[in-house]
């Protein structure tokens, strides 16, 4: 087995390639977002999207005069009011759907899923006993 080295007529056919397909996937995935406020956050690794959700979600709710604390614990992201909650964000997916993930049983009440499109933006509190029930 042989490694490609960071030079080479192998490698820059690869980079080549990466290039070519870079660009069709940003036409086909970026047009929408083009003069978004929210496209910057696309560009962010998805540990860092979750944050700055949660930042979003917390000022947000400061500009509204709600009372905001964060978490003296990893069980919930904010305190809302006093009620303990956790914060999930998404960009719209290729399928034009909201997907949040890792929605774990933890101590929060509630979470606040933040969900932007382009130029629209959507929120929900959903009570944890909501998001835990068994579809029948």
């Amino acid at each position: 087995m042989t490694a490609l080295a960071n030079e080479g007529a192998d490698f820059d056919r690869l980079a080549s390639i990466a290039g070519r397909l870079e660009a069709e996937y940003r036409r086909v995935s970026d047009e929408a977002w083009v003069e978004s406020p929210f496209a910057w956050i696309r560009s962010q690794a998805s540990r860092r999207r979750g944050k700055i959700g949660e930042q979003i979600v917390e000022r947000w709710c400061l500009a509204a005069g709600l009372q905001v604390r964060s978490s003296p614990d990893s069980d919930c992201d904010l305190l809302v009011v006093g009620h303990r909650a956790e914060v999930k964000f998404s960009t719209r997916w290729e399928n034009d759907q909201y997907v949040f993930q890792q929605l774990r049983d933890q101590n929060y009440e509630f979470a606040i899923c933040l969900g932007v499109s382009p130029f629209e933006a959507s929120l929900w509190a959903v009570p944890k006993e909501v998001l835990q029930a068994q579809p029948e």
